[in-house]
């Protein structure tokens, strides 16, 4: 790619945005009611978390973008009582995983809270806990949160990941939305939200996404899904080799297009036009998702990782 600016600059004004709208992602007083929108509430502030400690981790603490994303981080911290809504929350919904997974996000950060992980370690411990059933997808990253938080080491992320969509290398014209977002966070929990590096991913795994991640990529770009698309600039910038540089540079140039002045990017179709400005809830988890991947993605470049040599056999788009 000849300009590393590009996913840069979009990375800049992404998180410049987040951060004008940091109070959106304030927990409200229904944070530990009953009936409360989990997905209104901790989710935002737990995809918050997971990204800032991402950028934290890629950046140097000279950075804007390092100073940025901590700043953030503190915020998020200061919205659980420095931990504190964690222990009762773990006292409400005790085999909910939901409160590791947030915790986890701040933990990979260095943010912890003795109290709480020796409260869930103890429940962690029980069958009920280990017994739930849960999708493998989200196994895989409940497992990954027990081990960021010092929960427990876990010997079972293979075991979850062979009954994954992207683990059975199934047919490449099956991939539709739903098996998208899979293998995504798939990828994310191999690599710890890629703080791990490239290597979480099995090599078979590896190949297979090297093949045929660039033509998935153009057909969500093209449908204008921004959100699933910048997901799958974050999986392309976690592999061992990198699609090839014109791959990368015509998909960042169509996720910039689309990128709001303010910064923030559309979850789908051709973006923001209204007088009104982004909404919020449309427009937070693809700007975070655009954020991170394009970190990812200048780290890689900076790091001077050449582009991949895989090509998909034959030269026809993948969904024509």
């Amino acid at each position: 790619m000849r300009d590393v600016r590009g996913p840069r600059q979009v990375a800049e004004d992404a998180l410049a945005w987040v951060s004008a709208h940091r109070e959106q992602f304030a927990l409200g007083e229904d944070a530990l009611a009953a009936d409360g929108q989990v997905n209104r509430s901790w989710k935002p502030l737990g995809e918050l978390a997971q990204v800032c400690a991402t950028v934290s981790r890629h950046t140097a603490p000279p950075d804007p973008l390092h100073a940025c994303a901590a700043d953030l981080m503190t915020f998020a911290w200061q919205q659980t009582g420095r931990g504190e809504l964690f222990v009762r929350l773990q006292r409400l919904e005790p085999f909910a995983t939901y409160p590791l997974e947030v915790y986890a996000a701040m933990a990979a950060a260095g943010l912890r809270h003795p109290g709480y992980e020796a409260a869930t370690a103890t429940v962690a411990r029980t069958r009920g806990w280990r017994l739930t059933e849960q999708e493998p997808t989200r196994r895989l990253g409940v497992l990954n949160a027990e081990t960021r938080s010092g929960i427990r080491p876990s010997d079972a992320m293979p075991q979850a990941l062979r009954h994954t969509w992207l683990a059975g290398l199934p047919e490449p014209w099956t991939f539709e939305q739903s098996s998208g977002y899979s293998l995504t966070h798939v990828v994310f929990h191999l690599t710890d939200w890629g703080r791990a590096g490239p290597g979480g991913v099995p090599p078979d795994l590896a190949d297979y996404l090297a093949d045929w991640l660039p033509p998935w990529l153009d057909t969500c770009l093209d449908a204008g899904m921004w959100d699933l698309g910048c997901e799958l600039l974050a999986v392309a910038a976690s592999l061992p080799l990198l699609p090839e540089a014109a791959v990368l540079e015509e998909a960042w140039a169509r996720v910039a297009a689309v990128q709001h002045p303010s910064g923030a990017i559309p979850e789908q179709g051709g973006g923001t036009d209204h007088d009104g400005g982004p909404d919020f809830l449309s427009h937070y988890h693809p700007t975070l998702m655009a954020a991170f991947a394009a970190t990812l993605t200048t780290g890689r470049l900076e790091d001077g990782s050449r582009a991949g040599t895989h090509h998909r056999p034959g030269g026809q788009g993948v969904l024509g």
